[in-house]
């Protein structure tokens, strides 16, 4: 049985330029890594019209239950200026302590963590009461049609039973132990589109500026109280994150208006709920001022939270034991994979700190690095 180091498998991790949805070999690269110690493991390559297809990976070690899966992804969000970057954001380099390389922090180091450590667990534990399995994604960070989504379904399709997945996110703010993440707001964006009636300026009269009505609409919807939040949430907030008009002249009346809106939302509500809310403001601000609309809408997943179990305590327990910190257990933050993998089985995340994550010169804290490794290897043997 072989042993992996943690920052040497991030290192060659970081390497692949797996920028969503490009694979770049990575997912062959890591189904090798734990063929080496004994995984069964299975590419589940999906596809989906519109969409790019996606390299996805699901492996397991053993055949009984419990089922213990850790879940995470290996595409990274785009370098950005790479010339704005200290080093190549693909060959990554230690600095002052530090990892540099794109995905160091979301989350290809994470994994490195999870696996290096059923490495060592493995070395310790010739056999063990369960299996261990982990669902790894290309489509995290892209349009999440063609990755985790679709690999929940094939393995509802395979009967294939997971009794606690532990997610990989770097779920700290600032210091390694402060979080961990039992739910997540749901994710509803709006793409308002106003019809009105293009004219001169100097005879408003002949025209029907939607302008003025999309302003109006987009007020009310900034006035919306939906909740005072719960005890586990944060309250439901809209925000609008474009507004457009498209019109080159200045002396002309547009005659459309597009606005882009997001809402992150409790368990309070469903994106459905929320839909037929803001309907009747779109219905009765342009029927008062005799235009038409058009609203599409995309659900990035709903509220879901994970009611604290055994398991969950027992990681808390962990890591106050390892970080001398009691991890809050929180629902902030975007949204993860876990409102897909929630449909089968219980979970939580716990990673790294994310202050750099999807920025310039995104770095892991060596330390850190070794501290989250002891952390998963110590989860390991507990629940087993």
């Amino acid at each position: 049985m072989q042993k992996f180091n943690e920052l040497q498998l991030a290192k060659e991790l970081i390497r692949y330029p797996s920028v969503t949805p490009v694979d770049a070999g990575i997912m062959k690269f890591l189904e090798k890594k734990l063929k080496k110690l004994g995984f069964k493991t299975k590419i589940l390559e999906f596809k989906e019209k519109g969409f790019k297809p996606v390299k996805n990976l699901y492996a397991k070690l053993g055949t009984k239950g419990p089922n213990l899966c850790y879940a995470g992804h290996l595409d990274v969000v785009p370098p950005g200026n790479i010339k704005d970057w200290t080093i190549n954001p693909f060959q990554p380099s230690i600095k002052k302590g530090y990892l540099i390389g794109r995905g160091a922090n979301d989350m290809k180091s994470s994994i490195a963590a999870f696996v290096s450590a059923v490495s060592i667990f493995l070395l310790q534990n010739k056999k063990f009461n369960g299996s261990i399995s982990l669902l790894i994604t290309g489509d995290e960070e892209g349009d999440a049609v063609n990755g985790t989504k679709k690999v929940v379904e094939y393995l509802k399709r395979k009967k294939e039973k997971i009794n606690f997945c532990l997610v990989g996110e770097p779920t700290n703010p600032n210091r390694l132990g402060e979080m961990i993440k039992i739910g997540r707001r749901g994710s509803l964006t709006g793409k308002l589109t106003i019809f009105g009636l293009q004219g001169h300026v100097a005879y408003p009269h002949r025209a029907n500026n939607p302008s003025t009505i999309i302003v109006k609409i987009l007020k009310e919807l900034k006035d919306i109280k939906f909740d005072k939040g719960t005890k586990d949430f944060e309250p439901t907030n809209l925000e609008v994150t474009k507004i457009n008009i498209n019109n080159t002249a200045d002396n002309v009346i547009p005659a459309t208006a597009e606005a882009t809106f997001n809402i992150r939302f409790n368990n309070k509500h469903f994106s459905n709920s929320i839909k037929k809310r803001l309907n009747k403001i779109f219905v009765k601000i342009t029927k008062k001022y005799k235009s038409k609309f058009k609203i599409d809408y995309r659900v990035s997943g709903e509220a879901f939270l994970t009611k604290p179990n055994k398991t969950t305590f027992m990681i808390q327990n962990i890591i106050k034991k390892i970080t001398k910190i009691k991890p809050k257990l929180s629902t902030t933050g975007g949204t993860s994979d876990l409102r897909f993998i929630k449909a089968i089985s219980p979970g939580l995340e716990f990673g790294l700190v994310g202050k750099t994550m999807h920025k310039v010169d995104e770095a892991v804290s060596l330390k850190d690095l070794k501290i989250l490794t002891k952390i998963y290897l110590n989860i390991l043997q507990s629940y087993f």
